[in-house]
């Protein structure tokens, strides 16, 4: 029996990693902001713990104990109205992470990344081989590079890291939150007039956790895997749900100018009205870059296998249904 430490489980991606890893007999505790709120959300068996990753005292004092800390809170969005919320999560709270971890002698640390950090090529299929050593567009890539970079620092320092790094996460989860899943729920549900050009690479979150499992149990400390399955557009995406949903639609694309033009009003509209942009900019961005990450690392070291698409959209959708979103 092992105590651990997760953030995030509330989430997309970290709900099934503390699933598993009650299941497995771990002590398992996850750093929330309320106690309360989450008691419905989180899987049986873990503990909540009270607190934030931007607060370095909480967190010294819930990392205090545990043996391995799985790292999987982010902010994933892209738009904030404060930009600055961006670098408070997802840098400073990676920072407060690690060195609690470094001062409370963590013995492995699985960080959550993200491929935003690789360099790659629109269209061209990408690994983990190369860093992007300049700054990203956006402050969601941003804070999530200068978050790496600082794992990294701590790994100099001692920590041992296993980095994951997944594509669009969707699947099975308690809340219905921004992203790929909230996407599939708006197709289902006809909600998506048009869909936006370009797409974008997409991973099962249950293939997600046992990714993070197998990298804590058999990599070497410092390595990174992909953890990717399909780049599909969101034409196909539209197709893939009406196969299971035959009411819903697939929208037609949207214009690449149009939808610029639609992108750059609204970011201006938004910082009047203090709401999210139709189009978010960091948005459009991501799905016009094209990008193709092959996970053949993570399958032949982790023999990790991700399900089909096709099937995972399935089993995801099933789960809206039983939670009554779609």
């Amino acid at each position: 029996m092992t105590d651990v430490l997760i953030t995030g489980a509330t989430g997309t991606v970290g709900h099934p990693i503390a699933r598993r890893l009650a299941e497995d007999g771990n002590r398992v505790r996850a750093l929330v902001r309320s106690p309360e709120r989450a008691a419905a959300l989180l899987p049986d068996g873990v503990e909540a713990v009270a607190g934030d990753v931007s607060d370095a005292d909480s967190v010294r004092r819930a990392v205090a104990g545990a043996a391995v800390v799985y790292h999987a809170a982010g902010m994933p969005e892209q738009w904030r109205l404060d930009p600055a919320d961006f670098v408070r999560v997802n840098l400073d709270g990676t920072r407060n992470m690690v060195e609690a971890a470094l001062a409370n002698g963590v013995e492995r640390f699985a960080y959550t990344s993200t491929i935003d950090v690789f360099a790659w090529t629109p269209g061209e299929p990408f690994d983990e081989s190369v860093i992007d050593p300049e700054p990203r567009p956006t402050h969601y890539e941003r804070s999530k590079q200068e978050a790496d970079r600082v794992v990294v620092g701590a790994t100099q320092q001692g920590l041992d890291v296993v980095f994951l790094h997944p594509s669009g996460v969707y699947g099975p989860a308690p809340v219905l939150a921004a992203g790929a899943n909230q996407l599939l729920a708006d197709l289902a549900t006809r909600k998506v007039p048009m869909l936006l050009p370009g797409g974008f690479p997409i991973v099962y979150n249950e293939d997600v956790a046992e990714g993070h499992m197998r990298a804590v149990a058999e990599a070497p400390s410092g390595a990174r895997f992909v953890l990717s399955d399909a780049y599909l557009t969101l034409a196909q995406l539209a197709e893939a749900v009406k196969r299971q949903v035959p009411d819903a639609k697939v929208p037609p694309v949207m214009p690449i100018g149009i939808a610029r033009a639609v992108s750059n009003a609204g970011e201006r509209i938004a910082q009047v009205i203090k709401r999210p942009p139709l189009i978010p900019r960091g948005a459009l961005h991501f799905l016009e870059s094209h990008a193709i990450p092959v996970a053949d690392r993570a399958r032949n070291e982790l023999n990790w296998e991700p399900r089909s698409a096709e099937d995972g959209i399935a089993s995801t959708l099933e789960h809206f249904r039983a939670q009554g979103w779609i």
